[in-house]
């Protein structure tokens, strides 16, 4: 009975999910900042009052907002992550996830032919998401790649730009290389830093400019092939100085690619929405390393991302 039960539970876990989901599109924690009754909230919002107080008391079950008597109000996890202008908001990536939900649902046509589906898009709340993930963690990730004899670096598809501003707080004069509209997020997050640089283009195929103490590519390799990985590496390798590095940060995934279940869940995100991306394992990206010919790998593990460094030969 036991096995019975879990079994159903992770079946039906696609419920909460999409009452997050559908809370976080209506910005119904903004407005439960302070405590509201079904009545104003739907007034508010301009939902179906029937709808909107069976979906207040979802989430006052889910232990996102608590009701007393017939007012509903944020509770402090709400108020702390899921209300915009806090600054550890995570709205934005919920609404990734929520664009990920429609891609998902065609995943039997994927596995059937091997293409992505990529029919749901929303760039905005796709890169803000990653400042979302980001903020939390960019501090240890740049203590863990160390800043000695660093003082030119470039981020490759730096994104919301979370990890280039880090570095640059630190003294580093940054390049953050991304693509046109992601750029244009990133100098919002940037809000002026005279040591960012922001260039725009396709790292693949474009110039990334050299004289580079340390090259910052963090979550790329998962949407590419081996193969591009690999001519990537090579093309960052040419824009170092001497002694240069290359730093990496990717999903962890062991040889066997079936565990973390964080690992092997992205790998299907990966699958869905890339032509040819998925997770990789440490021997696969330091084996890419070796054949570009760096030297001094070195690998470690911080909590479900692993940091890769190799060096330059002088």
């Amino acid at each position: 009975m036991e096995g019975i039960i879990a079994l159903r539970s992770l079946a039906g876990g696609f419920r909460q999910s999409r009452i997050l989901f559908t809370a976080n599109n209506l910005r119904i924690f903004d407005l439960l900042n302070k405590p509201k009754s079904a009545k104003a909230t739907a007034a508010k919002l301009g939902t179906d009052l029937r709808a909107t107080s069976i979906l207040l008391d979802a989430l006052v079950s889910m232990g996102l907002i608590k009701k007393d008597g017939s007012l509903y109000e944020n509770l402090p996890v709400s108020s702390k992550y899921l209300q915009s202008g806090r600054p550890e908001y995570q709205g934005d990536i919920i609404s990734h996830f929520d664009t990920l939900w429609n891609n998902w649902s065609s995943l039997d046509t994927v596995v059937k032919t091997g293409k992505p589906n990529r029919t749901a898009a929303n760039h905005d709340s796709f890169i803000r998401g990653m400042h979302n993930l980001s903020v939390f963690k960019a501090k240890y990730i740049i203590d863990a790649i160390g800043l000695t004899d660093v003082t030119t670096a470039i981020d490759i598809g730096g994104g919301p730009g979370t990890y280039a501003i880090e570095l640059a707080r630190r003294g580093v004069d940054v390049t953050l290389f991304d693509r046109p509209d992601t750029i244009a997020i990133a100098k919002e997050y940037a809000g002026g830093l005279a040591n960012v640089t922001f260039m725009e283009g396709d790292f693949l195929v474009d110039t990334i400019g050299k004289g580079y103490d340390l090259a910052f590519i963090s979550q790329v390799f998962h949407s590419y092939t081996p193969a591009e990985n690999i001519r990537l590496i090579k093309k960052v390798k040419k824009s170092l100085n001497k002694n240069g590095r290359i730093a990496v940060q990717e999903f962890f995934i062991e040889d066997n690619m079936s565990e973390p279940l964080e690992g092997a869940l992205f790998a299907v995100n990966m699958l869905v929405n890339t032509e040819g991306g998925r997770c990789y394992s440490v021997n696969e990206m330091q084996s890419w390393l070796n054949k570009a010919g760096l030297t001094s790998v070195t690998t470690s593990r911080l909590n479900e991302a692993v940091i890769i460094t190799a060096r330059a030969a002088g």
